[in-house]
């Protein structure tokens, strides 16, 4: 079945450049200009993803982002961002959003981002879990953290975290494999389906907002940085 996108970008080279790649690609693409009227197509026809310029006239792409969040709408989100700090990314994951590219981005990042972003709505890409790691009603606990992988909620102690497809889903990948360091490699190919090279900062966005989240004064961090490999999820 066609996957459909709904494209929202007020540059109009972009947007009919994006709309053409993406139509090659195999999907059926719906774009507009703004954050209104992306709003009112989201309304009309539900789509299978959204790409949303982040600074666009009106109603910009995170007020989009809200307002559907805000509505209980948990399509899958990529955000179009020329804003290169890491508070402005965050800006975006706080709002709801699952991923982000920025500008100037090649097309072929978009596809696997979206690529990605499609996966993980329609199955999980996660190591399935150990015989004896197995918990019922699929849950997964570890370290005073507990999660409902099907209900895709989570805990830490008593105290349930709000957490975007894209933080859920690295935190799985961390908790099941408790007490492992994954590398950057194995955790991009996990999550994103594609490793974005060294250069890249955005595993380190996504593990430093997901540690933001985690985190409690006098308790003990979670998530452990192994300078020069990658990541691991353990106790001290």
């Amino acid at each position: 079945m066609t996957q459909t996108v709904l494209l929202a970008e007020d540059d109009r080279a972009i947007r009919h450049a994006l709309e053409r790649a993406l139509t090659l690609e195999g999907y059926r693409v719906t774009a507009v200009a703004d954050g209104v009227e992306a709003l009112a197509q989201a309304h009309r026809t539900q789509p299978d993803v959204l790409v949303l310029d982040v600074m666009m006239p009106g109603i910009d792409g995170l007020q989009v982002c809200r307002v559907l969040r805000a509505e209980g709408d948990r399509t899958p989100i990529l955000m179009l961002t020329a804003l290169v700090e890491t508070a402005d990314r965050i800006a975006g994951l706080d709002a709801g959003a699952d991923d982000y590219v920025v500008k100037p981005f090649d097309v072929e990042e978009v596809f696997a981002r979206l690529r990605a972003l499609l996966r993980r709505t329609n199955g999980s890409v996660f190591q399935a879990p150990k015989e004896e790691d197995k918990i019922p009603n699929g849950q997964v606990s570890v370290a005073g953290l507990r999660m409902d992988v099907q209900a895709r909620r989570a805990w830490r102690g008593e105290r349930e975290l709000e957490l975007t497809r894209t933080e859920f889903d690295l935190l799985e990948l961390l908790a099941r494999n408790a007490g492992i360091v994954l590398d950057h490699a194995t955790i991009y190919d996990r999550i994103w389906g594609y490793d974005f090279g060294p250069g890249s900062k955005n595993l380190a966005v996504y593990v430093g907002y997901l540690r933001r989240k985690l985190d409690e004064p006098g308790a003990p961090a979670l998530i452990h940085t192994v300078r020069g490999v990658g990541y691991v999820l353990r106790e001290d």
